[in-house]
């Protein structure tokens, strides 16, 4: 789970982080009122869980609470990557010398934490990384030991801080490691730490990402998540109280599969057949025809999809039982886009009878339907 900006900044000033002053606003007045307060040019940023909002024009200056308030005035209600922006961050303009990078994240090939630095802050780590990997330092972290105080201060010696700011850089690191081991954290990141002309470190943005299932050791984002998460779209949000996994990408083949494997291998075969999927849609094992109903709708209410593959691979799963759920489903929603079943394994003839008595084929090959739904929706895009 994704917390945004101004969470993860009042958590940081929990944890003692030095952040900028500024007060969260959803309306102009309000963004002029806080602007007023603090005295000084102000920043406002879009309150988003996507990235990129400084490119797309969610990050502006202002030299005076009316600017301020003309700024709110046109990103409130504007939309970033189809995100619609609700909130607005205003907090004091910072006077910079110098940007860096601190971040500590899960390495998963490693299967450890990573801490990393960087001189050259304020853009994509990705990029950095990219033109110049010398500048990132890395410390993976014993999982036994965690992250020692000598270690944060041989990580940021090498990105040049001396004396009094080699200190509190190092204790700023500490910090981000107790934020991730209190909020079961995949990621928490600075990006960038300011070095102000006073010489002070202040975090000027925020990253925390919550592990999704330590959730139910935090009950105050869980709770939250509904009425402010936006990382997630009403589909998302329905198939996660659904207890579906469900993630939508930006193709036009909605995908359908029992198991994690199996989904993620019929994208990739949807993918090597020039087909862009949808959506990763696992209804898990066991499924019965309701879960394949609920499937459905869900990835139906998505106006991309074209064409629907599904791809059962009978185990604990029962063919028969998924074959009624699409003919449920097919009767109650009033399926319009063609659909593509591969279906093998248990109770499996009894599944294609199922289907083949309503005029679905069936087909054995994952290879084969794949290659189909991609001709299909092909067919469909260039008669459009």
């Amino acid at each position: 789970m994704k917390l945004y900006e101004y969470q993860a900044k009042e958590i940081f000033k929990k944890f003692g982080i030095s952040i900028p002053r500024g007060q969260i606003a959803d309306t102009p007045e309000e963004c002029k009122k806080i602007a007023e307060e603090i005295g000084k040019p102000v920043a406002i940023k879009a309150q988003v869980l996507v990235g990129g909002r400084g490119k797309a024009g969610g990050i502006k200056f202002a030299e005076t609470p009316e600017e301020a308030a003309e700024i709110a005035s046109q990103i409130l209600g504007s939309q970033i990557k189809g995100i619609k922006i609700e909130k607005v961050l205003v907090e004091e303009k910072l006077e910079i010398e110098n940007e860096l990078y601190f971040g500590i994240t899960v390495d998963r090939s490693a299967r450890k934490y990573v801490a990393i630095v960087s001189s050259r802050g304020g853009v994509d780590i990705e990029e950095v990384a990219e033109k110049y990997p010398e500048e990132i330092i890395k410390h993976y972290v014993d999982p036994l030991l965690g992250f020692q105080g000598f270690e944060a201060r041989d990580l940021v010696k090498k990105i040049g801080l001396k004396g009094r700011n080699l200190i509190i850089a190092a204790d700023i690191l500490n910090k981000l490691w107790k934020i991730v081991e209190k909020y079961d954290a995949e990621l928490v990141e600075i990006n960038p730490l300011i070095k102000t002309k006073d010489d002070k470190l202040i975090a000027a943005d925020a990253r925390l990402i919550i592990d999704d299932n330590a959730l139910f050791r935090h009950p105050e984002f869980e709770k939250t998540m509904e009425t402010e998460g936006k990382e997630f779209n009403e589909r998302e949000l329905k198939a996660r109280k659904e207890g579906l996994a469900y993630v939508e990408l930006d193709g036009n083949i909605g995908i359908i599969g029992n198991g994690a494997g199996l989904v993620m291998a019929t994208l990739d075969m949807v993918s090597l057949y020039g087909g862009k999927p949808a959506n990763f849609l696992d209804v898990g094992g066991g499924a019965d025809p309701k879960r394949m109903e609920t499937a459905l709708e869900i990835i139906l209410s998505n106006p991309r999809v074209k064409v629907v593959f599904i791809n059962i691979l009978g185990g604990i799963t029962r063919c028969d039982w998924m074959a009624k759920g699409i003919i449920e489903a097919r009767e109650r929603i009033k399926i319009q886009v063609p659909l593509v079943v591969r279906m093998v394994g248990t109770m499996e003839e009894a599944g294609r009878k199922i289907l083949q008595e309503a005029g679905i084929d069936v087909l054995d090959s994952m290879e084969e339907a794949a290659k189909r739904a991609v001709e299909i929706a092909n067919r469909i895009a260039g008669d459009e």
